[in-house]
């Protein structure tokens, strides 16, 4: 009997300069996109690439303090949380990032057969 479980593993996806201040890059696996934000002190976030709104692609909204703003209908998402701000409601998964040196590194599930 084989069945499969979800590890999750550290990818490297680049470094902070391949962000622009206050942009965003994608990260496309098999399953989905990721956009990944870099603030304007050089904080890092992940996010799924949708709104829960109405999944309008967060990766090209406008980045401002810690959160982004959906280009589509102006949703604004919480970087750290996913949370959209009131009196919006909704939630866009998260995902966990860190920086060695230069280098982003990104956590995503994997799958593995056993």
């Amino acid at each position: 009997m084989q069945t499969t479980t979800t590890a999750m593993t550290w990818h490297d996806v680049g470094t902070i300069e391949d962000i622009p201040r206050l942009g965003s890059r994608v990260v496309a696996t098999a399953d989905r996109r990721i956009a990944v934000f870099r603030t304007g002190g050089n904080e890092i976030f992940a996010l799924d690439d949708r709104c829960p709104h109405k999944n309008g692609p967060l990766s090209q909204g406008i980045v401002h303090g810690r959160a982004v703003t959906c280009p589509l209908h102006n949703w604004t998402i919480d970087l750290a949380t996913g949370e959209a701000a009131e009196p919006d409601r909704g939630c866009v998964r998260t995902f966990p990032v860190k920086v060695e040196g230069r280098r982003i590194l990104l956590k995503l599930d994997v799958a593995a057969d056993g």
